[in-house]
This record gives C-alpha cells, structure tokens and sequence, in this order.
C-alpha cells in the first residue's frame, strides 16, 4: 500500500483542529460556568465537556452570582472568551428584536481593545501578500499603531512614490481562531434549539449564521476596498464629500492600502470652528450624504461614528472603514420612505403595514389580532413623544419604543432595517452634539417624498411589470426541470415526507432525562446490594468484622443516592 503523503498531511491537520476545538469547547464552557450559566450547560447536555472533578465539587449546583444581571454576566463572558465573541456581542447589541433594550445597554460596552502585535508580524503579513519586503513597497512605515483592534491593526506609511497611506493589518491567527470558534457557536445554537425549545423564537441558528456571514466578510479586506470603490464612483460628481483612493496593487485579503487624507473628526467642534468652518453646515452635509446612500443608492455606510467622519480644511466630508455596509433594493426604500412620512404624519395605520412588510412574522399566527395589538401598543407608547416638537424627539427612544413593542408580540426584523436604524440613532446622537436644533425627521421627510413619487412615474410601472414578467417565465422555464427532478427522486424511491409532531422534541427530552435517573438508580441499587453481599460473604480485607471494599461500594452509593434524590427534588418532578 502506497503512502500518500498530502492524505497523511490532511489527517493531522484534522486531528489538530478537532483538538483545538475540543480544546476551545473545554475553554468555552469553564469559563460560562464561572459567569454563572451552569444550568444552561447542563441544559444542552454539555457536562461531558466538564472535568469530573469540577462536576463533583459543584454537586449539581452551579453559581449564581445573584449581584449581577444575567447580560452583565453574558458580557463578562464575552470579554473573556475574546474576539469572536466580543464580536458576537456587539453584532447582538445592535438586534433590539432579539435581546432587547436593557440588555442592549450593557453589551453596547463590550471594547473591541487588545494589545498590538509586533510589527515583526507586520512585516511577515506583508511580505506574506504581496511578495514583497516592506523596504521594497515604502519609503517609510512607522512602527508604532495608530490603532489596534481584535482583527487588525492600523500604520501610517509612505509609499516610494511618496504619497501618505493608511496601511491595515489583519491580526495573525484571527481567522482560523474565528472559524473554530463559529462551529462551535454553531454547534451550541442547534443544541439550543434541540433542548431549550423557548430560545426558537430568536432563531439561535439564524442568529451565528448572520454573524458567521458578516465577520467573514469583514476579514477579507479586499471586500472592504471594493465597498471604498463603490462609494468613490456612486460620490464621484459631489463635490462635498470625498472617498480615500484605495491602491489595489497593494491590497489583498489580509492588508488594506488606502489614501491618507488629513483633517479632524467631526466631533472636534473647537478644530471644526477654529478652520472657520460652519459645524451646522458640515452636519447638515453629512444628514445629505447619508439619506443620498440610503434613498437614492441603496448602498450605504453602516458605521458612522466620529472616528469614521473627517473633515478636511475645504470643508469636505472623508468616510473612512468601509468593512460594515447596508445594501437595499427599491421595495425596501419605499417601505422605509412610508415608515419615515408615516411617523411626520402620526399615520399609525401606514407606520404598521410598512414595519411589517420589513418584518419576520411568526408562523401560525393571526394576523388581524397582531395587527389590533400591535396599533394599540404603538399608540399607547408614541402618542407621548409625539407631546414634544421633532427637535425634542431622540430617534433613539422612538426606534427603542417600536422595538419593545416588537419584543412583545415576538415579531423579528431584516438586518438591513436595523442597521438603518443603528445608522440614525448615531446620526442622531452627532445631531445632539452639533446642531441640537436639527431634526433628522424633518430632513426625511423630501427624501422620502422623492421615494413614494416614484410610483407614480411611467418608468416605475414600466419596470415593475419587467420584473415580474422575468419573474414569471424564469418560474414557467423551471417547471419541467423541477418535474424532473421529482420523477427521478420517485424512480430512486428517494421521496421524503417529513412529519413533525408539535411537543415531540420535549417529550424525548423527558423520556431521556427519565432513563437516565432510571439508569442511574439501578447502578445505586446494584451497588447496595453489592455492598450488602461482601459484607455478608466478609469478603477480605475485613476492619472489625466488616468488608472494607463492602463499606467504599455502599458510602459511595448512599452519596450518589442522596445526589439523585436531590436532582429529583430541585427539578421540582418528584
């Protein structure tokens, strides 16, 4: 028999993964049950992940930490269980239809900070990508970080020719340590689902599935310099804002290129007003160049923090990090531009259709009594806000109050819709800072005019019939195809007819946690008996006429007994 040697290679490098996954597990779990979520892991069936002796000293009882609420223990952890899950929890922070305002709050404080790594390890990922020494590619590249994050860091360079760039840096080893931990991840949201049916609601599958999709794309930066692209050539006739030019030679999946353009943060009202520039103007830019991205592109900037918002001497507006954005169709901007003219109009009827058409309902679900609730909720909540001017109005508590609403009657929400809404509540909160007087609302409202206009435009109609007749004959050239296919599924005999009895899953979660304390009493009655048998037989060594193996076999069945009887009880099925 030959011997292949890549076959060989591939092998060890499965086993490696699966121990450091097994590893990982182990990490994983120690470190929830030190957070206080014992019971969870418990719950999942995980225990086999546990040393023994950590599950003795617990005796079937885990910490609490009753001082501390369940989501700062979760953000703990988080902390903790490093970049991935800070990740997560940031990803989470922004789902209000998931976890919720109050655990929103704590997560929200989640600091994507680590220590920098060497620039040792800068200069191998560089001449790893692009074939090149360092000294080959600059004329000079400071050492120090100007910032350093969980998946890369950020130097100031320049290049040989001469012009300042911004150089991006992803950190060694966070990919393969994010793929580990995104099957684990994935791994605990099916168990979740098996075994705590209350967490299907929230859709813990769909959940790592979102957030597998959005940090994979955010660790290939070369995504990151085509969204740069994109935004230079949807901007390239406005002459108020301005997008780096990102060297493509130079970036590949782990190093990002970019044009170094100075200026300030827009936050930096004192610079801002010491160039003799008009702060109101500048925010009243930005408002613009936002609802242009979100109305008319569909193509937008999700993360418009003052650290992403520069502004050069001449007055323009640089964006910079292009790694989280918002794609949106035609469909989706109308139903957004109606949710905006339905809140100037306190239309709750308007408000309610369009939210949700951009919404995920629940099966089995009626849909008069929703909607009934629904409106009543809306209007209980907003009619108060609506007592005060739309300068008065935080669009943060106005998203926060539908959300809560949401929350209530278990109704979901697209990521697109959300991250919107992330981007206006930032926007809001730069508003607060530098132009209190702005109503973000009120600057809406002609955008979403332009929006719903459209539809009673000849091209609009025209279009639409297009679709749907592409639409249609893309279906009818389908059929026999899927006829097909269903023939030939019925000639293998390969047709599947899948049942699902609504309590079944909880039912076998019963059936089995009952074998086991079945299980479990029968090998602490043969250990009795056992006991009774070598005390009866004095099989040797004897102590004072009594079997000392005898004596061990029926201590230890009378503690295991007694831990039993104890589960029985606090599972409250006696």
């Amino acid at each position: 028999m030959g011997f292949c040697y890549n076959t060989f290679i591939m092998d060890i490098f499965k086993f490696k993964q699966t121990y450091l996954s097994a590893k990982r597990v182990q990490e994983i779990l120690n470190i929830f049950i030190k957070h206080g979520f014992g019971q969870i892991i418990d719950q999942l069936n995980l225990g086999k992940f546990i040393a023994i002796k950590r599950r003795f000293h617990k005796f079937g009882r885990w910490t609490t930490q009753p001082t501390l609420s369940i989501s700062e223990r979760l953000r703990m952890a988080f902390e903790e269980l490093g970049p991935t899950f800070i990740k997560l929890g940031q990803l989470l922070a922004s789902r209000p239809d998931i976890i919720g305002s109050e655990n929103i709050k704590e997560f929200k404080k989640l600091q994507d900070k680590v220590p920098p790594f060497s620039i040792d390890d800068v200069n191998k990922t560089v001449e790893k990508e692009l074939g090149l020494t360092p000294d080959k590619i600059f004329k000079s590249f400071n050492p120090i970080p100007i910032g350093s994050a969980s998946i890369a860091q950020v130097h100031e360079a320049v290049l040989l020719n001469g012009e300042k760039v911004i150089v991006k840096v992803r950190r060694p080893g966070i990919k393969e340590q994010i793929l580990i931990d995104i099957k684990i991840l994935n791994t605990l949201a099916r168990l979740m689902e098996k075994h705590i049916p209350e967490s299907r609601i929230f859709d813990p599958v769909g959940i790592v599935n979102e957030f597998s999709r959005s940090i994979l794309r955010e660790l290939d930066f070369r995504r990151e310099a085509r969204n740069a692209m994109i935004f230079k050539e949807n901007f390239k006739e406005n002459e108020k804002i301005y997008i780096p030019v990102i060297y493509k030679d130079y970036t590949k999946e782990r190093i990002l290129v970019m044009e170094k353009v100075e200026g300030v943060r827009i936050d930096n009202i004192e610079a801002l007003t010491q160039m003799g520039l008009n702060v109101k103007k500048i925010f009243k830019t930005i408002i613009d160049i936002y609802f242009i991205q979100i109305f008319e592109h569909g193509f937008f900037h999700g993360d418009p923090h003052p650290g992403n918002l520069i502004v050069t001497e001449d007055g323009r507006i640089v964006m910079v990090d292009f790694g989280i954005v918002g794609k949106i169709d035609e469909e989706f901007q109308e139903s957004y531009a109606n949710i905006a003219l339905a809140i100037i109009k306190q239309d709750f009827d308007l408000l309610l259709d369009n939210y949700l058409k951009l919404g995920i309902i629940p099966d089995n679900i009626d849909m008069h009594k929703l909607k009934r609730e629904l409106k009543e909720d809306i209007e209980d909540i907003l009619y108060p806000l609506y007592s005060s001017s739309f300068e008065e109005i935080k669009i943060s508590e106005f998203i926060e109050s539908i959300m809560k609403v949401s929350l209530k009657h278990k109704l979901r929400f697209l990521p697109e819709l959300l991250l919107i809404d992330k981007v206006l509540i930032m926007l809001d909160g730069l508003a607060r800072e530098l132009s209190p007087q702005t109503s973000i609302i009120e600057m809406l409202k002609p955008y979403a005019e332009n929006i719903i206009a459209r539809r009673f435009s000849p091209d609009f109609y025209i279009k639409k019939f297009l679709t749907i007749f592409k639409e249609f004959k893309n279906a009818v050239e389908n059929i026999p195809f899927q006829f097909k296919m269903l023939l030939s599924k019925a000639v293998r005999d390969d047709i599947t007819v899948k049942m699902f009895h609504v309590n079944m899953p909880e039912f076998l979660k019963d059936i089995e946690k009952s074998s086991n304390k079945i299980s479990f009493s029968l090998i602490v009655s043969a250990m009795i008996l056992s006991s009774a048998i070598m005390h009866a037989a004095e099989v040797k060594p004897l102590m004072n006429g009594i079997s000392i193996f005898g004596l061990i076999t029926g201590v230890v069945a009378f503690f295991l007994g007694v831990w039993l009887i104890i589960s029985i009880i606090r599972s409250g099925k006696l």
